[in-house]
C-alpha cells in the first residue's frame, strides 16, 4: 500500500475541504455564540408536550424585548432562545407572554453573559489554542531529540493541527452560514478535544517511524514512513472508528442542546484521523526529499525522432 506516493492526491483532497470553509468565513458564515459576544439564553419545556414552531416563538418573544432573536428547537417539547442581554423582569415578561399563547411553561436554563465577559472569552480562547500549538510543538520536538531533524517532527505535528482547526473552523462557518449555528464555548471544548486526539494520533504514527528509522538505517526514508503508516494504520482506524460510533449514536439519539458540540466533536475526530495517517508523516517526507525544488522545476524538452 503506497499511502506516501500518493500524498499529494492526500493533499489536494485537504484543501478540497478547506477552502469551502474559508470561503464561508470570508463571507460571514462563522456566528459567535452569546459566550463570546455576550447575551441570554434560555431554554423554555411546554408543559403541553408539544413545542410550537420556532418561528412563531421568535415573534412572540421579539413582541416583548424589541429586538430580533434566534430560536431553535429542543427536543419535541422545548425551545432555545438566544436575545441580547436581558434581566430577570424582562424574562418574565416573555414567560408570561408564552404562556398566554401557547399554555403553562418550565424554565429548564437560563444564563446571562455579558458583552465584556464574551470579549474575555474570546480573547482567552485565541490564548489557549495558540498555547497548546507552541507547547505541542515544542513537546514532540523534545520527545524525538534523539532522532535526525526532530524539530520536523515538531512542525509537521503542528501543520496537522493547523489542518484540524481550519475544517473545524470551516465546518462551523458552512453550519452558520446554512443552518445559523452559532459558535459558543462548547464549539471551544471540542476544537481543544480534536487537538489533543489528532496529536495523540500523530505522536503514534510518529512513533513508529522512530523505531523502524533504528531497525532499517540503510532504507529510503520515504520506504520507512510508508511502512509505518501501514503498521498503525488498523490501530488508527479502530481507535477512531469505536469513537465515531459512539459521537454518530450520540447526534442521533442526544438532546438538542449538545448535538451541534457533537457534530463539531465527530467530524473533527474523523479529520484528526485522516491528517495524521495520510498528512502529518507525508510533510515530513517532503521536507526530507526537498519536494519543493521539483515543484517549478521545467521539464527538459523531448528531442522529436529524426
Amino acid at each position: 500500500m503506497d499511502i506516501i506516493g500518493k500524498r499529494y492526491w492526500f493533499f489536494g483532497l485537504s484543501l478540497l475541504i478547506i477552502i469551502p470553509g474559508l470561503i464561508a468565513l470570508g463571507l460571514g458564515g462563522m456566528k459567535p455564540g452569546i459566550d463570546f459576544t455576550g447575551g441570554s439564553l434560555i431554554e423554555i419545556q411546554f408543559d403541553s408536550g408539544a413545542a410550537p414552531e420556532p418561528q412563531a416563538v421568535r415573534q412572540a418573544v421579539q413582541a416583548v424585548v424589541g429586538e430580533d432573536v434566534t430560536v431553535q428547537s429542543s427536543g419535541a417539547s422545548g425551545v432555545l432562545i438566544k436575545l441580547k442581554p436581558i434581566d430577570e423582569a424582562t424574562q418574565q415578561e416573555i414567560l408570561a407572554s408564552l404562556t398566554k399563547d401557547y399554555g403553562a411553561v418550565t424554565v429548564l436554563q437560563f444564563e446571562s453573559v455579558g458583552p465584556a465577559v464574551g470579549n474575555e472569552v474570546a480573547q482567552r480562547a485565541a490564548g489557549a489554542v495558540a498555547l497548546a500549538s507552541i507547547a505541542i510543538a515544542l513537546y514532540v520536538t523534545y520527545a524525538f531529540r534523539r532522532v535526525p531533524n526532530a524539530f520536523r517532527f515538531g512542525v509537521a505535528a503542528i501543520t496537522s493541527l493547523v489542518h484540524d482547526v481550519l475544517v473545524l473552523l470551516g465546518l462551523e462557518a458552512l453550519l452558520g452560514l446554512f443552518l445559523g449555528w452559532e459558535a459558543d464555548a462548547l464549539f471551544l471544548t471540542a476544537v481543544l478535544t480534536v487537538i489533543g486526539f489528532s496529536v495523540h494520533d500523530t505522536i503514534v504514527v510518529f512513533d513508529r517511524i522512530r523505531e523502524n528509522q533504528t531497525l532499517h538505517r540503510r532504507i529510503p526514508f520515504e520506504t520507512v514512513v510508508n511502512h509505518s503508516i501501514v503498521q498503525t494504520l488498523d490501530r488508527s482506524i479502530n481507535t477512531t472508528l469505536t469513537v465515531l460510533l459512539t459521537l454518530f449514536a450520540l447526534a442521533l439519539f442526544g438532546g438538542a442542546t449538545t448535538r451541534h458540540f457533537i457534530v463539531i466533536l465527530l467530524i473533527g475526530m474523523f479529520s484528526g484521523t485522516y491528517s495524521s495517517v495520510f498528512n502529518a508523516a507525508a510533510i515530513l517526507v517532503v521536507w526530507e526529499n526537498r519536494d519543493w525544488q521539483r515543484w517549478f522545476r521545467r521539464r527538459p524538452a523531448q528531442s522529436s525522432p529524426s
